[in-house]
């Protein structure tokens, strides 16, 4: 019987090995595999119907943008280059449209340009690929793992179409590893895996085949091979269980890059749970971007945001708060940073909320943008200069600390705007008794 260690020796990796050679063993992406979609045309080896459209998959990474590029290319029969943004350049790509143009010429075969992490090339390098594309000299398939819109130029995006890849759901990930266990390009049935030990690389894999793979990989080797003594165990294969699976990978993948989509949708969760006072939700993914390495000042600005915007009068102490955890991790560094904004994240995810003091600004800001702005009302313009009180200035003011209640009955806002009321205290924390002093203020000023 073959053992784990025998089958690994000398091998290409497992996630290598079972690379799909066709669109039908591709897992996951079903929305993007139906019959007459784009990929499946692409992938016709038809010469009467096969598309040349160009195409750009976006997706994480390990949801199956190099594997479904190769698979096209082994089912359209076209020729096939593979270029990597990291290592090439300008030059490579022009010799690339020259071969390809050659090949169309003499022998009238296609080709398809797999470029692999197209957002790392620059607008000039991605100019280049303009000309191939645009005539048909070649197919483009470009992956990126970055938001297109930002790290794709224009020209290129409207002349292709963009497909995104979503992370492979369990049962995806389950069934590749299952395949992988016993397929003869995999382990080959060397190893059996318990129930535990599949569900535990599904959930570590994180939606990402490559993972799951190479976790599998990492976890086989591991086991016991089985031993010529042992009758039972020379016909049974050893077994990987869930120790072996926490053995071989100590964490789960956290996917998360600080300049693109992970970034800022972490962070958008993060706000929004503490708007929601989720605290648990708000502890989750403070933990994601502390893991991934986020800068903690980021955190900390991003929380004396909340504590003005959602938060505001409702509770005056959580601005407090949440700028003191900004000067705490900024004099203490991480990683015990992480506490004072842990603490300020759960304060302002537990607090009372109101956004009246952020949405009053944004009415008034509206109004003077709309040309509502007046002119001072003479009785509040400044008085201290010589000949202003000629013109009136300051006459007529009242001074409200001169009065028993402390507010006087005068106008304050120009005459265009007079009756505008931008403040609109919540019923919720402090800003209950502020509604009520201030519906109070309104009143006496109005008299």
């Amino acid at each position: 019987m073959t053992t784990p260690s025998a089958l690994f020796s000398g091998q290409t990796p497992l996630a290598v090995r079972m690379r799909p050679v066709s669109l039908d063993e591709v897992a996951g992406q079903a929305h993007l595999l139906r019959p007459g979609s784009p990929l499946v045309a692409l992938a016709d080896g038809s010469t009467t119907t096969r598309s040349a459209v160009s195409v750009i998959l976006w997706g994480p990474p390990g949801t199956g943008k190099t594997t479904l590029a190769q698979a096209i290319a082994r089912t359209s029969g076209r020729r096939f280059v593979e270029l990597s943004a990291v290592t090439a350049g300008v030059r490579d790509v022009r010799e690339v449209m020259q071969e390809a143009m050659t090949q169309r010429d003499l022998y009238g075969a296609s080709t398809i340009l797999f470029l692999d992490e197209i957002h790392r090339f620059t607008k000039a390098q991605q100019d280049a690929l303009l000309p191939g594309v645009e005539n048909g000299w070649v197919i483009l398939i470009a992956a990126t793992t970055e938001n297109p819109s930002f790290s794709v130029i224009s020209p290129l995006l409207s002349r292709s179409l963009l497909l995104t890849l979503q992370p492979l759901t369990d049962a995806d990930l389950g069934g590749l590893i299952d395949r992988a266990v016993s397929d003869p390009r995999g382990l080959a049935g060397a190893v059996a895996l318990s129930p535990e030990a599949r569900d535990a690389l599904v959930h570590l894999a994180s939606g990402d085949a490559r993972r799951a793979l190479t976790s599998l990989e990492a976890a086989a080797a591991m086991v016991t091979p089985a031993t010529e003594d042992d009758a039972d165990a020379a016909e049974d294969p050893p077994v990987i269980t869930a120790d072996h699976v926490a053995q071989a990978v100590d964490r789960a993948l956290l996917r998360y890059d600080k300049q693109g989509d992970e970034h800022y949708d972490v962070i958008s969760a993060f706000i929004k749970s503490i708007r929601g006072s989720d605290v648990d939700a708000a502890m989750h993914y403070l933990a994601r971007m502390i893991e991934a390495g986020e800068d903690p000042r980021f955190i900390a600005r991003r929380l004396v945001i909340s504590a003005a915007e959602d938060i505001g009068l409702a509770d005056p102490q959580a601005l407090q708060i949440a700028v003191a955890a900004a000067d705490a991790v900024a004099f203490i560094g991480m990683p015990e940073g992480r506490i004072p904004l842990a603490e300020a994240t759960a304060y302002l995810a537990t607090t009372a909320k109101s956004n009246a003091a952020y949405t009053a600004i944004d009415r008034a800001i509206a109004d003077v943008r709309a040309g509502g702005f007046g002119r001072v009302p003479p009785h509040l313009r400044d008085a201290h200069y010589p000949g202003a009180k000629r013109l009136g200035h300051g006459k007529g003011y009242v001074y409200p600390h001169d009065l028993e209640v402390g507010v006087a009955t005068q106008q304050y806002l120009p005459d265009e705007l007079r009756d505008r009321q931008y403040y609109r205290p919540s019923g919720r924390g402090l800003e209950r008794d502020i509604a009520a002093r201030l519906e109070k203020i309104r009143k006496i000023l109005g008299d």
